[in-house]
């Protein structure tokens, strides 16, 4: 018999706290082995249990869940996935905490205090579980972006590249980007280091709550020399722009007749994940054929790999994140095992191996 992964759960609520231990404890593979009830107690206990993943509300007195997170990754004690509502300020808290190292996080369906837990349980376990691999928790470590703003180098100080123009029917080239699991902390490394006079047009598939990726994409956009918005249905699409899918739809284009590339969003197809990384490639593959450049990224599962693979064989170039980086090697490990990743870099080289393409 395999141990059982061994689970800290940190919440001020009394009642989350029980029903997060309910809920974890009827996994036969997991176990709590502790609560603690504000940032302070939950570091305390942290060192000394080190437990394998830890799960922590953001909003706790005394420390809170941001600086109980970065003193738990500086010291890599072990995974934590964060607890967070769905408010517009708990989204930018969450952000900030994937990008200082949480591995990923769990929304409450009803606000702070909820009841309905049992909606994200199937979620939380599976979250649980791919967290619990020492492996991401050695990745996410080495990801820990210091909060200091004098030690950070703003996108505007990064020296731009000078791209070729690109000769084509559109003028530019499309590049059409999955990520999942670690995608925010990933993308915050990525996108900054690509030139505002980018000749490309970027899609992006980041698998997020709706509710959430109009903060995503504005934080995108501050910290980024390309322009980062939301992708809205009918928005002519122009090169030096990364679009970002909204959830609950797919990110479709439409070519028309004058030569403008449009955003779709249809409902349809209905995919595991809505958006698809599968249907977007799919859909800019149609218009933009070998000018496309396919970039799969951290995530679970395999969406998009197939794609990746069409791409490739029609004379696009794809790049795969490589174990090195990757928080969970699933995406992109499916993809170059299917022979759809030309290029395989850790992330702070695809930007680099992407430029080469202009």
């Amino acid at each position: 018999m395999t141990d059982k992964i061994r689970i800290l759960v940190a919440d001020d609520s009394a009642l989350m706290r029980r029903t997060l231990t309910r809920l974890i404890e009827r996994d036969p593979e997991l176990e709590v082995i502790a609560t603690a009830r504000d940032g302070e107690d939950v570091v305390t206990k942290a060192r000394q249990l080190r437990p394998d993943v830890i799960t922590m509300d953001i909003n706790m007195p005394k420390c809170d869940g941001i600086t109980a997170l970065q003193q738990i990754v500086e010291e890599s004690i072990c995974a934590v996935v964060m607890v967070s509502s769905l408010t517009h300020k708990d989204a930018v808290t969450t952000f900030e905490a994937l990008e200082l190292g949480a591995f990923d996080y769990v929304l409450k369906p009803e606000g702070t205090v909820s009841s309905n837990l049992g909606a994200v349980e199937a979620e939380l376990i599976a979250k649980l579980k791919f967290a619990a691999s020492s492996q991401s928790v050695r990745k996410l470590a080495r990801r820990h972006i210091p909060r200091d703003p004098a030690t950070v180098i703003p996108a505007t100080a990064v020296p731009a590249p000078i791209c070729k123009p690109v000769k084509n029917a559109f003028g530019y080239k499309a590049v059409a980007i999955g990520i999942s699991t670690g995608g925010p902390s990933t993308l915050s490394e990525f996108l900054p280091l690509l030139p505002r006079d980018l000749p490309a047009a970027l899609f992006l598939v980041q698998h997020m709550p709706a509710r959430f990726i109009p903060a995503f994409a504005e934080r995108l956009d501050r910290s980024s020399q390309i322009r980062v918005v939301a992708a809205e249905s009918g928005m002519t699409v122009e090169a030096g722009t990364c679009y970002v899918a909204k959830g609950d739809c797919q990110l479709g284009l439409l070519h028309r007749m004058n030569g403008e590339v449009v955003i779709r969003t249809p409902q349809f197809p209905k995919t595991l994940f809505m958006p698809s990384v599968s249907e977007m490639m799919r859909s800019v593959h149609a218009v933009y054929g070998p000018e496309t450049i396919g970039v799969l990224m951290t995530g679970i599962g395999d969406d998009g790999a197939d794609m990746m693979v069409r791409i490739r064989e029609s004379g696009g170039l794809t790049i795969a994140e490589s174990d090195e980086t990757a928080v969970v090697f699933g995406m992109p490990r499916k993809a170059i095992e299917m022979g759809g990743a030309q290029v395989i870099a850790p992330s702070f080289r695809i930007a680099e191996e992407l430029l080469k393409a202009f």
